[in-house]
């Protein structure tokens, strides 16, 4: 297989995982035809580079993606709100993108399609980008609780 061939089939298998995890047509947004990718030792895809830049990684142990700042920023463009966010009060907002993890009491909205796992966007009341980072509770558990972390911060902004 050529490296042309190569390159290629690498870009259509992370787009086919974003389609799959955010939505139909997010892999063409997020996923330019500049990328480069980043193998394993075991010659699986494991870094999605656009130039020097980081823009996801493909999770050993179940094959999703993880953004980097980049990655979010790229798939915030691309998905129009309510789709993945997670919103919390403006008066968390100097930690959440400090990258201290986003309590559940702290959540004033979070998209229902959101389930325990999922990769989200954090944003404030106004609806900037603050973060990324792993949804630790479902959407409607994080309007239940009261306590606990409703999502892991990855990255702050």
């Amino acid at each position: 297989m050529s490296t042309e061939s190569l390159k290629n089939s690498h870009l259509r298998r992370v787009r086919v995982i974003a389609d799959y995890q955010f939505g139909r047509e997010t892999g063409n947004s997020l996923f330019p035809e500049e990328c480069e990718f980043k193998l394993s030792s075991t010659k699986r895809i494991r870094y999605v580079m656009l130039g020097k830049e980081r823009i996801a990684t493909i999770r050993a142990n179940d094959g999703r993606l993880t953004l980097s700042n980049e990655g979010a920023k790229r798939l915030f463009d691309c998905l129009p709100a309510p789709a993945y966010r997670v919103v919390i009060k403006d008066e968390v907002k100097e930690f959440i993108s400090q990258g201290k993890n986003a309590m559940a009491k702290h959540v004033i909205f979070a998209d229902n399609q959101i389930r325990a796992g999922d990769e989200v966007l954090v944003c404030d009341e106004k609806g900037a980008l603050l973060a990324t980072g792993s949804a630790l509770l479902s959407a409607e558990e994080m309007s239940a609780f009261n306590y606990g972390v409703a999502v892991q911060i990855r990255k702050g902004s």
